[in-house]
């Protein structure tokens, strides 16, 4: 015979969270099903970690946009949140900081835009981010956090300055996701791998679920994602730009995840440390070059220009 489950009334909402809860729990006792649950922003993350004595300010920004040309588009919307974080258990503490506002472009919203984001022109018209408040915000932070750094921070360095001189991290890609248990890197899959779903694209709500799903140690490696992305932003990596290569050999970089870079016109890829660019320079001078004289352009980049428009230090390195 089904169990009997008792219906909530709509007039009872207090109720009906709890029902729904009851039904949760009922469900995730079941191995044919799996239960999700809406995200709630956490706005104090509590006393710190017992024996801390060092931590970081990690700002987690995230934006929305009129399009994606850095050049053409401007931000409609900006949100972060500012916390501490303890160096050495990469758990967050303390309250949360939060800032939030639109910011009329100065051109009608794209329907694309309006469609992925829900924000109208109406929302924005008239409305100015707060310089000082940003400004302020930004210098406190130790580490910037953003989900796809790369489009994120030539956003917001073209409107406020301050964020050109700070430690950046991105959790698109300074993350192994896969190593780590995932099967996608796209925040609302990574939100779904803790049990959480949300209303993504809008910036606050993305900030919230990004902080949260950082403050979770990552499945085999122990280590928060927090704790991986202040690490990874205290390293330098790497661009390598492959110069006067055979066009023969055009097969074997693509295969080994170089791209082709049409209007510089040479195959380049990135290298997250010291040790991975010396094996990559042997590899070329073996597979590419075949012990042939030949040099390549290496750009060191640190976090205070890796994923901005900016270039790093340049160099040539012979094979």
């Amino acid at each position: 015979m089904a169990e009997q489950v008792p219906v909530a009334r709509s007039d009872e909402p207090d109720r009906n969270n709890a029902d729904g809860e009851v039904l949760a729990r009922r469900l995730e006792q079941n191995p044919d099903f799996r239960v999700l649950r809406r995200l709630r922003p956490v706005s104090d993350y509590g006393p710190p970690p017992e024996g801390a004595s060092r931590f970081a300010q990690v700002l987690v920004l995230d934006t929305e946009t009129t399009g994606l040309s850095h050049a053409a588009d401007k931000i409609i919307e900006l949100a972060m949140l500012l916390v501490n974080v303890d160096l050495a258990t990469g758990l967050p503490f303390g309250p949360v900081e939060l800032f939030e506002g639109f910011e009329d472009p100065g051109m009608p919203i794209p329907a694309v835009a309006k469609d992925i984001t829900g924000i109208t022109d109406q929302m924005v018209a008239g409305q100015r981010l707060d310089d000082g408040l940003v400004e302020a915000m930004a210098a406190r932070a130790d580490t910037v956090i953003a989900h796809n750094a790369g489009f994120d921070r030539p956003f917001v360095e073209a409107r406020f300055p301050a964020f050109a001189s700070k430690a950046w991290a991105c959790s698109f890609k300074d993350i192994d996701w896969k190593a780590a248990g995932s099967g996608s890197s796209k925040l609302s899959a990574l939100a779904a791998d803790q049990g959480w779903f949300y209303d993504a694209h809008r910036a606050q709500v993305d900030c919230h679920a990004l902080l949260q799903v950082l403050s979770r140690p990552l499945g085999s490696m122990g280590a928060t994602g927090l704790s991986l992305l202040n690490d990874a932003a205290a390293l330098p990596s790497f661009r390598l730009a492959v110069t006067g290569s055979p066009f023969e050999s055009k097969d074997a970089l693509k295969a080994r995840g170089y791209r082709w870079d049409a209007e510089a016109k040479v195959w380049g890829c990135a290298l997250p440390d010291e040790s991975a660019l010396e094996e990559e320079l042997a590899w070329l001078a073996k597979a590419v070059y075949g012990g042939r004289n030949a040099s390549v352009e290496v750009e060191l980049q640190d976090s205070r220009v890796r994923y901005s428009a900016r270039r790093g230090e340049v160099s040539k390195r012979r094979l």
